[in-house]
């Protein structure tokens, strides 16, 4: 599996605050459902873990991303 990067230092801010933002909505989601807290916490980790690795799933699937 390649995981060379593939999203440059904007994409990787970007994904950084999505993965903020996500950590924020779990939180609030946490008394409503917590299944639902867990799916968001889940992709507030795969925000960070790109932002860090600098590669993004949906580049790598072949999406174009403005980022």
């Amino acid at each position: 599996m390649n995981l060379s990067p593939n999203i440059g230092k904007v994409g990787r801010i970007l994904r950084a605050i999505w993965g903020v933002l996500m950590l924020v909505l779990a939180w609030f989601a946490w008394e409503h459902s917590i299944i639902g807290a867990v799916m968001l916490l889940l992709l507030a980790l795969l925000g960070f873990w790109q932002a860090k690795q600098g590669w993004c799933v949906a580049r790598a699937c072949g999406l174009k991303t403005k980022w």
